[in-house]
């Protein structure tokens, strides 16, 4: 079921908190869209443990100044989306980057039939479209710090951090929590334990995800995607270097790509980071994102 729950609206944009079933579990979002016809409709897949409300404002921006609608929604059991106690959540990150992100295409469809498609992927937002269905209806792809990084590429004294959340106290306190008390370590939301298991997976194998295939995940189609793709890295990104972000171009061998490193100081800003280029703070590289 797909439900419009309440819309609000200003003068060059309106907003609509939505909901729509994936797998059984209702997901809620909000389509950001234009007054007039947009000339795209983005489905912004989010990264882990990232809330949708993180990226009201570009969504925003989109839709008022770019002419796009924006559909950006929480996946299963997190966020806006979650029901009951974590610690029942059987959510994994699979659910997440294949079925939600699908779900979410779907209803975007369904709500511009004729309007090209779009997706922007945040992290895991753009590692599983091999893994999705009707891949010839996305028209562009535009990857942010997204990548199958293996903690080994992780630069120091991050690397150290990272090492201590695969290996070290949040394993442990996931088995006895059962689900990944972020917020109470410091790392960040709440996880439900089988997003956390999964991720961890895939992040300590040097194969990434790829023993999975046919079990945890669908078999990919690499080549499903021939849409454009801009594949964008974060210069001072430690979750997901540039190197590693590279490496996601290989899971899209039929798509013509161009790759892009967005350099803080080129923006006179700071720092950036894994999350930064989202950030109503540093939306002066919102427009390289979208070139």
């Amino acid at each position: 079921m797909n439900v419009i729950h309440t819309e609000f609206a200003q003068d060059d944009f309106t907003g609509e908190a939505i909901s729509f079933d994936s797998g059984g579990h209702l997901l809620k979002g909000t389509l950001f869209r234009p007054i007039i016809e947009p000339d795209a409709i983005v489905i912004l897949n989010g990264a882990t443990g990232v809330p949708a409300g993180f990226y009201r404002a570009f969504a925003t921006w989109l839709a008022a100044g770019k002419n796009i609608a924006c559909l950006t929604y929480d996946y299963r059991d997190f966020g806006a989306s979650a029901e009951g106690s974590m610690r029942n959540s059987t959510a994994t990150m699979a659910d997440w980057g294949v079925h939600d992100q699908q779900a979410a295409r779907d209803f975007a469809v369904s709500r511009f039939p004729q309007t090209p498609v779009w997706v922007i992927g945040h992290s895991l937002g753009a590692l599983c479209l091999p893994f999705q269905r009707k891949l010839e209806q996305i028209s562009r792809v535009i990857t942010v710090a997204s990548g199958p990084v293996h903690v080994r590429e992780h630069p120091w004294p991050y690397q150290a951090l990272a090492r201590l959340f695969w290996f070290g106290h949040a394993p442990l306190v996931t088995m006895v929590a059962g689900y990944l008390p972020g917020k109470a370590l410091g790392l960040g939301s709440d996880l439900p334990a089988g997003v956390y298991w999964q991720w961890r997976r895939w992040c300590t194998r040097r194969d990434f995800f790829a023993r999975e295939f046919g079990t945890a995940l669908p078999y990919p189609d690499w080549t499903g995607v021939k849409a454009e793709m801009k594949i964008v890295a974060i210069a001072d990104d430690v979750m997901m270097p540039p190197r590693s972000a590279w490496k996601l171009m290989q899971f899209y061998p039929e798509a013509p790509k161009k790759q892009l490193v967005i350099r803080p100081a080129e923006f006179g800003l700071s720092k950036l980071g894994h999350l930064g280029a989202f950030s109503e703070k540093n939306r002066a590289v919102w427009n390289a994102l979208l070139a």
